[in-house]
């Protein structure tokens, strides 16, 4: 089974999905993230699917719960680079990905966790 890597930026981490998710890879990756933030103790997680041509209805709610996970050991998360296609998909799907921070690209999804870090007290 691949391991989607994790990359420490400063206080935040990057999570470039490369590869079609299977289910299991899904798992291994929420499970290394947890790992990684409560390590780190990363401020925030930018995860980038720009390679996703394709998600089904449980890689959808993945993300909305590995965002779930990262709020509750104190990280932010911004997934960006969700392809129209994607997009239209998880609409049909019916999954909003509620809870989840989105934007279209690496460069706005860091601005937007570097807003989110300096509100913190």
């Amino acid at each position: 089974m691949e391991r989607i890597p994790i990359l420490r930026m400063g206080k935040f981490l990057l999570v470039t999905i490369q590869i079609d998710m299977q289910d299991q890879t899904a798992l291994q990756l929420q499970e290394d993230l947890a790992g990684k933030i409560e390590k780190t103790g990363a401020h925030g997680v930018l995860i980038d699917v720009s390679a996703l041509e394709m998600v089904d209805s449980f890689i959808g709610r993945m993300l909305v719960s590995i965002s779930g996970i990262a709020r509750i050991l104190g990280a932010d998360t911004v997934v960006v680079g969700i392809q129209p296609a994607v997009a239209i998909t998880l609409v049909e799907l019916g999954l909003s990905l509620t809870g989840v921070r989105t934007a279209l690209n690496v460069e706005r999804g860091m601005v937007m966790l570097e807003a989110a870090r300096d509100q913190l007290p």
